[in-house]
């Protein structure tokens, strides 16, 4: 039962991270190739872990977002919200996104974390689409030479590429949270369009 607890708390704390944590991929294998846990239940304690890390974290920065981001800054978010519910494709691709992309799920939960998005379809999502995952790299992992297994963990953390990756994701986070998005979402009225240019001289 301690092996399970550790594995959980270790998953937890690594997905509470808001940016370059290793991915839960490579504790998932690291565990799958050198214990004798079995892979069912590193699969589902792994999701489970990881989805309740992440749902923490987008709560916790939208308390953080609350609190420091100007007036102006949630009102822009709120509207990024607001069009993302009144048009359903899209939320439906923005969970399809936490479910099954490879970017890192981080700053995902952070972004809808500022936007005030509902966390739990999300975390959902991200539940569902890692289960699948996870059990793929698993399975992997048996094939690997437990030689080969450290070098696997440090490319996942040191990769240029993975870290790029995650700059990359911070500066979107950090564009969102600035783009005018009343400006660029809010529906034009033609009408009052119309009757501005009438007024015009």
């Amino acid at each position: 039962m301690s092996e399970y607890l550790v594995f959980f708390a270790l998953v937890l704390g690594v997905n509470l991270l808001p940016a370059f944590g290793p991915p839960t991929w490579s504790i998932i294998a690291l565990y799958a190739f050198n214990s004798d846990l079995p892979l069912a239940a590193l699969v589902g304690i792994g999701a489970l872990a990881a989805a309740s890390g992440r749902f923490a974290l987008g709560h916790a920065t939208r308390a953080l977002g609350t609190r420091f981001l100007s007036a102006e800054t949630q009102a822009n978010l709120a509207a990024a919200r607001e069009a993302l519910e009144r048009r359903r494709g899209g939320g439906i691709l923005a969970l399809g996104l936490f479910a099954l992309s490879p970017v890192p799920s981080a700053q995902l939960f952070e972004a809808a974390g500022l936007a005030r998005l509902p966390l739990l379809p999300f975390t959902a999502a991200f539940f569902a689409g890692r289960i699948v995952s996870y059990t793929v790299y698993g399975l992997t992992a048996k094939t690997i030479r437990a030689t080969s297994m450290g070098d696997v963990v440090r490319e996942a953390i040191s990769s240029p590429l993975g870290i790029a990756l995650q700059v990359a994701m911070l500066g979107a986070l950090v564009l969102l949270a600035r783009i005018d998005w009343r400006k660029h979402l809010t529906p034009r009225d033609p009408s009052a369009e119309e009757r501005a240019g009438e007024d015009r001289p």
